[in-house]
């Protein structure tokens, strides 16, 4: 469904950040990426969302049969990529219902009511473990880290992509904030079970509960290991200093 081939992307300044990334996820799949800070983890979840702040050099990415490397943003949302963001920005004036009724309208191509909308985001608000009131605040603003990284997952729950990035959800979380994102990943694919994912980590905690299929290690642009869950043990055991240039792995 999603595959990424020889990926090399610069920064708009002209420095290489990604130097020959591969990655093929299949329908339903879990994929987890860790590396370092600086490693280009955040920077390929952009390059995959086709941020204007870089420049694909040489390679290419392939989403469900088409070539979408030269595809801009909105397109590749409306075609079902979603990125969840380490940071999410808060937006003064606009509601979470308004924010999702404009974004789901252009996913689906046709004008949604917020009253339609309502119905389905309720649902998903009590699947979620969502106080109701949420639908109407401005997105983002003064929710809590866990409270805004919750709204990410009910966006992917309501926009309903075929491949999901989600870049570090479980930065600056607590335990009980990332059982209930992690929680919330779950419901997800428990109603979309071929939604595929990618899920960029420094930490295994999060992958604890979402059992990914295959661990990808990048380090410098590239991706220099991978396995199944127990190379995210390895990793918590002896840190990245075996998977660096001259390691021991």
């Amino acid at each position: 469904m999603f595959e990424v081939r020889d990926l090399h992307a610069s920064s708009a300044e002209g420095v290489e950040i990604l130097h020959g990334v591969d990655l093929v996820v299949l329908p339903g799949e879990v994929h987890a990426l860790m590396g370092p800070n600086g490693s280009g983890k955040s920077t390929l979840a952009a390059v995959l969302l086709g941020s204007p702040e870089y420049v694909v050099t040489k390679g290419a990415i392939r989403f469900k049969g088409d070539d979408i490397t030269d595809w801009s943003t909105d397109v590749r949302g409306k075609a079902g990529l979603f990125l969840a963001f380490q940071y999410p920005l808060e937006v003064a004036g606009v509601s979470v219902i308004n924010f999702l009724r404009q974004a789901l309208s252009a996913r689906k191509g046709i004008d949604l009511s917020v009253l339609e909308l309502r119905l389905a985001i309720m649902g998903w608000m009590d699947r979620l473990d969502m106080d109701p009131s949420f639908a109407d605040r401005y997105l983002n603003e003064g929710f809590s880290g866990g409270e805004k990284k919750r709204n990410e997952i009910l966006q992917m729950a309501i926009l309903e992509p075929e491949m999901a990035i989600l870049d570090e959800t479980d930065s600056g979380l607590d335990i009980d904030a990332l059982r209930i994102v992690a929680d919330g990943i779950a419901e997800v694919r428990s109603d979309r079970p071929d939604l595929g994912i990618v899920t960029i980590t420094h930490y295994r905690r999060l992958l604890h509960y979402l059992r990914p299929d295959v661990v990808h290690i990048l380090m410098d642009g590239r991706v220099v290991e991978r396995g199944g869950p127990d190379l995210a043990e390895r990793l918590e055991a002896g840190g990245f200093d075996e998977f660096r240039p001259g390691g021991s792995a």
